[in-house]
């Protein structure tokens, strides 16, 4: 699985149940990633992109149903039980520091960094998107 999340400058993902910040470009960018493929995600995130097209599949148990191959937009989830799944990691960085209570946890130590690619989004001057194999 590619398992795609949005962090802070501390490793932060959530806030009280929160998203740190949401951003059009970023999502403009997630889907260019994705190109053909569908991108799994939470309801949680839907209202991110509900006015995509078709390539968004939206279930409660999305990552533990992601095969191999699948693309999973996770905010509201600790990735550590899955991290045996995560052959691909990106990470969009926000390049700034929000509050958080749920952390990426996994051990970049894992995976090799291959891509590092910068874009202005709508809300951050700079987002900083990392890719990563394990």
């Amino acid at each position: 699985m590619t398992a795609v999340v949005c962090i802070d400058n501390h490793n932060g993902m959530l806030f009280n149940h929160r998203r740190q910040s949401r951003d059009s470009e970023l999502i403009r960018n997630l889907l260019q990633y994705c190109g053909g493929r569908k991108l799994s995600i939470s309801p949680f995130s839907w209202s991110l992109f509900e006015t995509c097209d078709d390539r968004i599949t939206v279930d409660e148990a999305f990552l533990e149903n992601a095969g191999e191959e699948d693309i999973c937009f996770i905010e509201d989830r600790d990735l550590s039980a899955i991290a045996d799944k995560i052959g691909r990691l990106v990470i969009y960085r926000w390049n700034r520091s929000y509050p958080s209570d749920l952390k990426l946890t996994l051990a970049l130590s894992d995976y090799t960094l291959c891509e590092t690619t910068e874009f202005p989004g709508s809300s951050h001057e700079k987002i900083t998107r990392e890719e990563y194999q394990r």
